[in-house]
């Protein structure tokens, strides 16, 4: 449920390296969090160039129970945004690991710190 070639965060985003684009990281909300939300109707991410910073509200999901923040979980600069989720934000809940994606940053630095991998995540979850 939860992929060992991804990193972690507690407030439940996901990091994959590589990105799509050179030197940037990938990210997105895992199943718990999506299913925690239930239905997404909106999607607020950050905009293409803007600068995030690692711990930091970033976006907004809505969902059919409720408004949820979404944390930047490393400090760096947006290169891209998922477009898909203006139109059919519903993609988070459908596959939160592939077509459900964010947006992706260019790491200004190093980027382990609050990061955990699949079972680390997995545990916090159980405890």
């Amino acid at each position: 449920m939860y992929p060992d070639d991804l990193q972690y965060t507690a407030e439940h985003e996901w990091v994959r390296t590589p990105g799509e684009h050179e030197g940037a990281v990938r990210i997105g909300i895992t199943h718990y969090a999506q299913d925690a939300l239930g239905d997404i109707v909106y999607v607020s991410l950050p905009e293409v160039g803007e600068s995030v910073t690692a711990g930091s509200t970033c976006g907004e999901l809505e969902s059919t129970k409720s408004v949820s923040d979404v944390y930047a979980p490393v400090t760096g600069e947006v290169v891209a945004r998922n477009e898909a989720l203006d139109a059919t934000p519903e993609l988070v809940n459908d596959d939160p690991y592939g077509g459900g994606w964010l947006f992706e940053v260019v790491p200004a630095g190093e980027m382990g710190e609050g990061l955990m991998d699949a079972a680390a995540y997995q545990a916090s979850l159980e405890g």
